[in-house]
Order: C-alpha cells, then structure tokens, then sequence
C-alpha cells in the first residue's frame, strides 16, 4: 500500500503524524518505508529521532537520486539509528521502518519526464519490498505533489493500492484550504483526472485528518473558564457546519488527533514509555495514532461515501 501524506498549510502536524503512523504500523509487525517528499524542508530525520538527518543529508537523498545524481538513494534505518530515548533495538514482532531522507537544502525542483521515471521505478521496488510506503509531500501545491500524483496515474502504479491523506487544523482557514486542495480548480481531485486518473477511484481513496484537536464535548476543559469552554463549544459547532459544507464531514474523515502538548513542544515519535514511564504524553495520543495506522487497512474506512 502506498500512502501519501499532504496538506495545504504548513503546521498541521502533517509529517509529525505520518512519522507516528508509520512507527506505530511497524510496532504492529509491518515493514514500513517513509519517504520525505517534502523537498522545501526535508526534517522528518528529526521526528524519527535520526539527528544527522534532522534537516535532511548532505547528499545521497531523495533531491539526488530523482534528479539523477545518483543510482540509488540511502535508506536509514530508523530503530538503529533514532537518537530517540526508548527506541534502541526493534522490538520482537516489529517489522522494519526505513527512512529515505531528502538532500539538506535541496529545495523545490520542477518535474522532468526523467524525474518521473525515476520516481515510478522507485515506488514499484519499494511496494514489493515494503508492506506500506508512506511519503510526506511539501505543503500546498508543491512540484513533489504534482510528482506523486503523475507517478501514481501510470499504467506500471495503477494496481497499486493508494491512499491520500490531507492533514488539516480545526479552524476556519485550515478547513477551506484543505477543501480548496482536494475539490478546487487546482485541485487533487480535478489535477488527477487531467493526468489520467478516474476521479470517481481519485476521490474515493482521498480522506481527511483533523489534527491538535480539543476535547471540545468535555464538562470542565481544563484550564478554561466557563464563559471560555462555552464559546469554544459554540465555535466548534459552527466548524463543523462549515466542514460539512465544504465535504470535510464524517464521510470523508478518517481520524481526529488530540491535541498534545508533547506534540506542540518536540515533533518527535510518541511511545508507550512516554506515557506509561516518562508520563510526557498522553494515553490519548498513541491510541489515537494506533487506530488511525488500523484504519489503513481497514475496508470500512474506505468505502466510497
């Protein structure tokens, strides 16, 4: 399966998520590849605890090998290399999580029918290697999403299984701007369909996760007047009439991500030790990570609304 991470803003917790996704499916036995597509600012070394990758390589990354600079480009093996407190050894049951970085300051690079190539033979190699390939793409409208979504129309892709996932805050601009990334005229949804997609397959395996997001229903919030929790609610309810209206409803949402001030603070995997020992997280937070790594793979999530 193929996974593709984006977002039309920055900030959403887009590649902190996708990392915890991809740790938490290879903690569940599957063999896992992350690929940092985000080639303005290649940093999810430093979410997977990898600090000599923390803003991507000095060469042999992705920037080299998509513009032919190299054959291959290198892989981190993130239970062996993560400087991360409580990673060490892979777990017995655990499959294999592999990074492949990008190129520290490599920037932005328009596609080249040789880039394309280039990414399509490396998605098919992966796919039969990997149990699951996550790849986290710039934000916005990014020459890397324009990339993956003409790779992932080829005829060599089509029968691979793929899923979009678009990260979005819970607030009024986040919820237009991940509506206008998929539905509008620039869109995934319609920029698909000109580069050889079915939009009726396209829109089908594209789903919404709505990340920091407060307990919005609770008694007693904590931390917040009354007069404070009562507008929250109120504003909350306006969002969601706002998201249904712009189809970010139930239908084509796959998951929520509680707000975590762990998250806020440090971008970094969240492990069980983090809550059970160093009680620097959340239950909430892995658990919500663990189901939204389930529902990838399960059927009911996915089926067309």
């Amino acid at each position: 399966m193929l996974v593709i991470a984006t977002s039309d803003k920055g900030g959403t917790g887009r590649s902190v998520t996708g990392g915890n996704i991809a740790y938490r499916r290879s903690l569940h036995g599957s063999d896992v590849c992350y690929l940092d597509f985000d080639f303005g600012s290649p940093t999810a070394g430093a979410v997977f605890g990898v600090e000599r990758a923390a803003r991507g390589i000095e060469c042999g990354g992705l920037h080299s090998f998509l513009q032919g600079r190299i054959a291959e480009p290198d892989r981190i093996d993130v239970w062996r290399d993560s400087d991360q407190e409580g990673m060490g050894a892979r777990p017995p049951g655990a499959g294999r999580l592999v990074l492949l970085p990008g190129d520290r300051g490599g920037g932005e690079f328009a596609l080249t029918r040789d880039a394309l190539e280039r990414c399509t033979k490396l998605l098919i190699r992966l796919q039969e290697e990997f149990d699951l390939c996550l790849i986290d793409l710039s934000a916005g409208r990014s020459h890397a999403a324009e990339m993956v979504l003409t790779a992932t129309a080829q005829p060599e892709l089509r029968p691979l299984e793929t899923r979009w996932l678009v990260f979005h805050r819970w607030t009024r601009q986040n919820i237009l701007a991940a509506a206008g990334l998929v539905y509008g005229d620039r869109g995934l949804i319609r920029g698909g369909v000109e580069r050889g997609h079915r939009e009726d397959e396209l829109a089908g395996s594209i789903r919404f996760v709505r990340t920091a997001m407060l307990d919005f229903e609770s008694a007693e919030p904590a931390g917040l007047r009354p007069a404070q929790a009562a507008w929250l609610r109120e504003h909350h309810r306006a969002l969601e009439e706002l998201a249904r209206r712009n189809r970010l409803d139930r239908t084509t949402v796959l998951a929520a991500v509680p707000f975590e001030p762990a998250l806020q603070m440090r971008e970094q995997l969240i492990s069980d030790q983090d809550v059970r020992a160093g009680r620097i997280a959340n239950a909430e937070t892995p658990e919500a990570f663990d189901r939204l790594a389930r529902k990838l793979t399960d059927p009911a999530a996915w089926e067309r609304p």
